[in-house]
């Protein structure tokens, strides 16, 4: 397995991210007020939606949840 991610994960992380915010701005949640509500930091979420950070699979659940949404909507 290459050590360097390839260009598509990269890809897959922004889409995972953008979907994310898209979905919060949605439901109208600021990054703060959604930061509370899923209980992960501020900057975490920031990091996520803006593809630079793999999210952990509990904050893909927190997330869902917050959002109403299964996991598997958000992966799609």
């Amino acid at each position: 397995m290459p050590r360097d991610n390839a260009e598509w994960i990269f890809e897959r992380r922004r889409e995972l991210g953008n979907r994310i915010r898209d979905l919060r701005l949605h439901a109208n949640h600021t990054q703060e007020s959604f930061a509370e509500l899923t209980g992960i930091d501020r900057r975490t979420l920031q990091r996520i939606e803006r593809g630079e950070s793999d999210p952990r699979y509990g904050h893909l659940l927190r997330i869902s949840a917050a959002l109403d949404i299964p996991v598997s909507d958000l992966v799609q």
